[in-house]
């Protein structure tokens, strides 16, 4: 195809190997240029011990919840049993901190897998990047904090509405200077000129030697990944979401770029010819994927190790429903193909569940019909328009896109405390996540940021 060769997962290539991952069944691209990024948050006293008493363990392991007690020391789970003698750890730790749980559910925090820190809830899309540095600044403190109070201790972050906006909140977090979830930084979305959603957020570039340029400009902003902006979105009336702007050298141009820095790609990608173009040459992240047809599933399918796939469907269903006062009834979203598209994302997502091509929740929050704070809204729709049980979905909200299966999204010994208490089971009815008021204890690091007796 045009004399380019195609991506091939470099894990099996020697070169790359020096330092494998181990992989469970976590879908962890293991490339070793792209190994997790260890950011860590500061501030955690390693003298800290922390006993949650007569809870219901929900490990995301898909073990049915079970009662127990979760013993924390500093940032790490060090026990998770059936009963722990409470008298024994005071013996050790008399500074114990006790939590009653009252059979409350304890659970691993979220991942959200599409975070923009940056939308500032705008009633319009220029509107996203148009607020001033200094107010801009502050509204993403906000969110990250907005994102802990829900429950998300885990946010990928899909693109950032100034350079360096998602990277300084990233750093702040990290240095225990602002409350927020772990987060992996994005810069600007790379967009062709012709083909940008929105002017104001976009870096802009046409062809491969300007897109590897773009590429390495945000990496060295800091961006702990880059975001590709291939297809476009119908509500802009300009760029529809069934059509590609990128060329096939293109993608490749930035992908290997991207991966020679070690930090991996995304793509908003919503037409078949984007998915395609992003699983030929190396995407890592692919964002929307609503249009496919049987050789884009097949293609999906033959790369399911390395790839992941996070249809951000809220913002669809909302733009249906919730757009009104904005100017997008739900007429006019009809008109403009969000129905049809829709329908086209559901089957889409279902064939690739049945494949075993891994769908992550998460998306497109920061519009003011997909307001923060509405994050758990992708966990319903997981459950009610994909056909996963609501154990398949809290698995899925966890820590695989972190590439640290091993540490975090669970609650096992050796994992770092990212925790929530819920008042009720969501199992049970998995809406309960998003219920600000019934997560009555959220724990990052170790550290408790809300407590609720």
């Amino acid at each position: 195809m045009l004399g380019l060769t195609e991506y091939t997962d470099p894990t099996t290539r020697g070169s790359y190997r020096k330092h494998p991952i181990p992989v469970t069944n976590a879908n962890t691209y293991a490339d070793s240029p792209l190994l997790p990024v260890k950011h860590e948050i500061k501030g955690t006293d390693s003298n800290s011990v922390i006993l949650f008493k007569d809870v219901k363990v929900l490990d995301s392991t898909g073990r049915e919840p079970f009662p127990g007690d979760v013993l924390i020391r500093g940032e790490r789970i060090v026990k998770v049993s059936a009963k722990i003698n409470e008298d024994k750890v005071k013996e050790t730790d008399p500074q114990v901190h006790i939590i009653e749980g009252k059979g409350r559910t304890l659970m691993s925090g979220l991942c959200d897998a599409h975070t923009h820190l940056s939308w500032n809830n705008s009633p319009d899309l220029e509107g996203l990047g148009h607020l001033p540095p200094e107010e801009h600044t502050i509204f993403a403190i906000r969110a990250a904090r907005t994102y802990l109070d829900y429950g998300y201790t885990m946010c990928f972050g899909a693109a950032s509405a100034k350079a360096r906006l998602d990277c300084v909140i990233r750093d702040a977090i990290n240095a225990g200077e602002i409350a927020g979830p772990r987060y992996l930084a994005n810069a600007q979305e790379i967009a062709r000129r012709h083909g940008a959603l929105i002017d104001s957020i976009s870096a802009f570039a046409d062809g491969p030697e300007d897109i590897t340029i773009a590429v390495l400009k945000n990496v060295a902003l800091g961006a702990d990944q880059v975001k590709l902006s291939m297809s476009g979105e119908s509500i802009t009336e300009k760029v529809m979401a069934d059509e590609n702007f990128f060329t096939d050298e293109e993608t490749k141009a930035a992908c290997d770029a991207a991966h020679k820095q070690g930090k991996r790609v995304c793509s908003h990608a919503r037409s078949v010819d984007s998915v395609k173009m992003s699983a030929r040459w190396g995407v890592d992240v692919i964002y929307h994927a609503s249009f496919t047809d049987e050789e884009t599933l097949d293609l999906l399918e033959s790369k399911k190790d390395r790839i992941w796939v996070a249809p951000a469907i809220n913002w669809i269903t909302e733009t249906l429903t919730s757009a009104s006062e904005w100017g997008c009834t739900p007429e006019h979203a009809i008109e403009i193909g969000y129905k049809d598209e829709l329908e086209e994302a559901i089957k889409s997502m279902k064939a690739m569940k049945a494949r075993g091509i891994k769908l992550l929740p998460g998306g497109d929050y920061g519009f003011a019909w997909t307001p923060h704070g509405t994050y758990a809204r992708d966990l319903e729709h997981f459950v009610n328009l994909f056909g996963y049980t609501p154990m398949e979905a809290i698995i899925a909200a966890t820590a695989v896109l972190f590439m640290r299966p091993h540490e975090l999204g669970k609650v096992l010994p050796g994992y770092y405390a990212d925790l929530i208490l819920v008042d009720g089971n969501p199992l049970d009815d998995i809406r309960i996540l998003q219920d600000k008021d019934k997560l009555h204890y959220i724990l990052i690091d170790g550290r408790v940021h809300k407590c609720m007796s």
